[in-house]
């Protein structure tokens, strides 16, 4: 029997094999016409908000220094900004009624406060509208309390509108997200239970009016359309097969990637989030993007591979399609979360005191090239 290190090896080799086809091809279209800076991106929705209560960040040097810039230094050249409708002002969700979970500074204010402190180190922006007071997820798209009592027209308004006014403040203040999320997660749909998948026709309408806000308020920004479980290709057929066939409007189809919570390692499923992103690049000919990435706290190696081996299979999507890969909240440790979330990029140095871990590297060494897959996986085996 092969042993588990012996077949990781393996199952990667096969895997990147096929990936780095796909990336032959798609270097020769990088020449015929130059693609758009890759995202190195993360996803930073608690920073401010771990910031305020207390938490603190070392460098590589160990000495104290600013979350966000440590990350740039890291490679990272893009954020991504979640936003709710009318989060709760203590910015905690008891989510399920059981967990008390952190929202981030996710109001229209929080947003613009972030995204000018990215703008402000050179950083692109997406920004990821939720649709909801709370975090939107495969198992919780909750209607805003404000629009509980809406009719279909009313939700269709109050979409546009938010979505409008968002876009709308960033751009007051010179700011073009280059990219935007209409809907978080949708593979149940978004406001349950108006804009379930069980209507592709109602769900359509609503996410058509965010596009079309977003166009209205940015043209420039590219409107990106989100499903959880990235490796699952009949399920993205089915989903965006009916959101098309619906007159759906998208620019991007983003994905998210957490081996983890599949309960695989990530070298087990690295294949099928390759085939998905093809498949679904070219089916629907689209760009594509890994906009969610975790990674195991605990395992900063693996969560570096993980990593690495993501910006490769997002890379080598045929004809350049592959824009960027996203790491959702690095900066987080579950020590200081109150839901205690597992899969951020730091270690504990003491209390509230968090030094980033050496998977952020994995960002730094893509964006230099630094990176020889298969040396490294000849040494680490």
């Amino acid at each position: 029997m092969l042993k588990n290190h012996v077949k990781r090896f393996l199952i990667k080799i096969i895997c990147l094999s096929l990936a780095f086809t796909g990336f032959a091809i798609f270097n020769v279209f990088q020449k015929a016409e130059a693609a758009a800076p890759f995202a190195y991106g993360a996803d930073i929705g608690w920073m401010k908000q771990m910031e305020d209560e207390g938490v603190r960040w070392l460098d590589d040097n160990g000495k104290p220094a600013d979350s966000l810039q440590i990350l740039k230094d890291h490679g990272i050249n893009s954020v991504r900004l979640r936003v709710f409708v009318n989060p709760p002002s203590s910015y905690y969700w008891l989510k399920d009624g059981t967990t008390w979970t952190m929202l981030g500074y996710s109001d229209k204010a929080g947003v613009l406060a972030a995204a000018k402190r990215a703008k402000a180190l050179g950083m692109k922006v997406m920004v990821d509208f939720h649709y909801s007071d709370v975090f939107a997820d495969p198992g919780h798209q909750i209607k805003p309390n404000k629009w509980a009592g809406y009719t279909n027209t009313q939700l269709q308004t109050a979409v546009y509108n938010h979505t409008y006014d968002v876009i709308s403040e960033l751009k007051n203040h010179g700011i073009s997200p280059d990219w935007v999320q209409v809907g978080n997660e949708m593979n149940s749909g978004i406001m349950l239970p108006d804009g379930s998948t069980n209507d592709f026709s109602k769900l359509t309408g609503f996410l058509n009016k965010g596009y079309d806000a977003v166009k209205a308020a940015s043209p420039s920004s590219k409107v990106v359309s989100h499903l959880a479980h990235g490796t699952n290709n009949s399920q993205f057929r089915w989903w965006f097969d009916q959101f098309f066939k619906n007159g759906g409007k998208t620019d991007i189809i983003g994905v998210s990637f957490y081996p983890y919570w599949e309960g695989k390692p990530y070298w087990e499923l690295t294949c099928d989030l390759s085939s998905n992103l093809n498949d679904i690049a070219s089916r629907y000919n689209k760009e594509v993007m890994v906009v969610e990435l975790g990674g195991d706290e605990n395992n900063p190696k693996d969560s570096y591979w993980t990593i690495s081996d993501t910006i490769k299979v997002v890379k080598a999507v045929p004809n350049g399609k592959g824009i960027g890969v996203f790491y959702w909240e690095p900066e987080a440790h579950s020590s200081v979360l109150s839901d205690g979330y597992p899969l951020g990029a730091t270690a504990k140095v003491s209390k509230n005191v968090l030094r980033y871990t050496t998977a952020i590297d994995a960002f730094s060494d893509a964006a230099k090239g630094k990176t020889d897959q298969l040396q490294k996986m000849m040494h680490d085996t």
